[in-house]
């Protein structure tokens, strides 16, 4: 495993973070793991170097995070760990309970606490862009978390650039704690974030850690051109057609051909022209099977050649954008 800092803030974290979404007891998604399950993948995820997970209040309406904060203690020290969490989605009846007001950010920062049983989380992230609040009430709010010691650096996730700049401005002008790193919908099929956002990260300092680095399964191969599935989460999880088209196929060919050639997985080799992209600190991988943990951490150790990342980029066909909502 290799470990780098998370963009120009002094926290190191692995190459690989590992995505916490896939666990927790009594979910309602039929893919996810419960905790006894889940164990031995978190065990081989630190066994192979992973020092950093990510979950978020919203995953199983807490269980994710309930799942982390029993099983991650079993492995390390907590000054050993790199935890990150999210705030955002609806958690409680009523208008307060989502969004960004100062209300929510404070009573969700005290609610994930509970839940990770932790005094304090490393990267707390807000989930998505809040129309409703104005920006400087929200970042005042995510300055206090820190300043109370509840969170040790802040980040964002999907958003439009200007959104962004918008935030870091206000939070800067006024000497409050700024983003330390960006949570984008990142991947070979969807590229979008490399025209604004990605250069604007680069050029600020900013780590990138992408969600959906394998397309929710689909540059691993969990489904097929034509629509046959080939697993659980595939056949349950219609987001995952909103995101993608039947033109992305020609670029999931491209990947199954050259991990042939490799003699790797399309896993393996999706996920390391992600890890050689300028900017990007850590995807963030989802396993459900000790292979998908295989995949990441051998992904680590591949570099892809000059003619493989035109091969691999030339079928791209432009997206709306998708995931900032």
């Amino acid at each position: 495993m290799e470990y780098v800092n998370l963009g120009s803030s002094g926290l190191r974290v692995s190459r690989v973070c590992l995505g916490m979404m896939s666990y927790g007891n009594d979910s309602d998604r039929p893919w996810v793991l419960d905790e006894d399950q889940a164990e031995p993948i978190i065990k081989a995820a630190v066994e192979g170097g992973i020092t950093f997970f990510d979950t978020a209040d919203t995953y199983s309406a807490g269980a994710s995070e309930i799942a982390t904060g029993k099983i991650l203690p079993k492995f390390f020290t907590r000054e050993e760990v790199v935890v990150a969490t999210k705030v955002f989605m609806p958690m409680t009846p009523g208008e307060n309970g989502w969004g960004l007001s100062r209300k929510h950010i404070l009573s969700g920062i005290d609610a994930s606490l509970r839940r990770l049983n932790m005094e304090y989380v490393d990267l707390y992230q807000i989930h998505r862009w809040d129309s409703r609040v104005p920006i400087e009430e929200t970042m005042e709010a995510l300055h206090d978390v820190v300043r109370a010691g509840k969170a040790r650096y802040i980040g964002a996730s999907s958003m439009f650039a200007w959104q962004f700049a918008k935030a870091q401005y206000a939070a800067r002008s006024h000497g409050w704690t700024p983003f330390v790193s960006m949570q984008p919908h990142y991947n070979l099929l969807y590229r979008e974030e490399e025209r604004e956002m990605i250069p604007q990260c680069i050029d600020q300092g900013v780590g990138i850690i992408p969600w959906s680095p394998l397309a929710r399964g689909v540059l691993a191969g969990n489904r097929e051109r034509g629509g046959t599935r080939h697993t659980t989460r595939s056949n349950t999880d219609d987001f995952t057609d909103y995101l993608y088209s039947e033109a992305d196929f020609d670029i999931v060919d491209q990947v199954a051909a050259v991990a042939a050639a490799r003699g790797v997985t399309p896993a393996q080799i999706a996920l390391a022209w992600l890890l050689q992209r300028p900017g990007v600190t850590a995807p963030i991988v989802g396993a459900t099977r000790l292979s998908h943990l295989e995949d990441a951490l051998g992904a680590v150790e591949i570099t892809l050649t000059a003619e493989e990342v035109e091969r691999l980029e030339s079928s791209y066909v432009p997206h709306p954008v998708r995931g900032h909502f």
